[in-house]
């Protein structure tokens, strides 16, 4: 595998860690009643590759479900990189 597409992976790996963190840091903040991740936040890090890791946990704990924004947005927000990285793979630049 070439360098590249380590640097990749690794970068993904990173992102949905942070993506996941994040998650569950506003979720236990939503029932401590303490401060809370911004909404902004939360899907400008699913758009920087944190999508996949954000919407399974927020499936698994429970948190923004009844949300429209996350539930329908995030998927979105995938199919977009996933459509974005098939290309760069198309045109020879991954």
């Amino acid at each position: 595998m070439e360098l590249k597409h380590w640097i990749l992976l690794i970068y993904l790996a990173a992102a949905t860690i942070v993506a996941v963190i994040m998650t569950i840091h506003d979720k236990l903040a939503a029932i401590h009643h303490q401060r809370r991740v911004p909404e902004t936040t939360l899907m400008i890090t699913a758009a920087l590759s944190g999508c996949i890791g954000m919407y399974v946990t927020m499936q698994m704990i429970r948190h923004k479900t009844k949300h429209i924004k996350f539930m329908l947005g995030i998927p979105v927000i995938f199919i977009l990189e996933l459509a974005g990285v098939i290309a760069l793979f198309f045109f020879g630049i991954l």
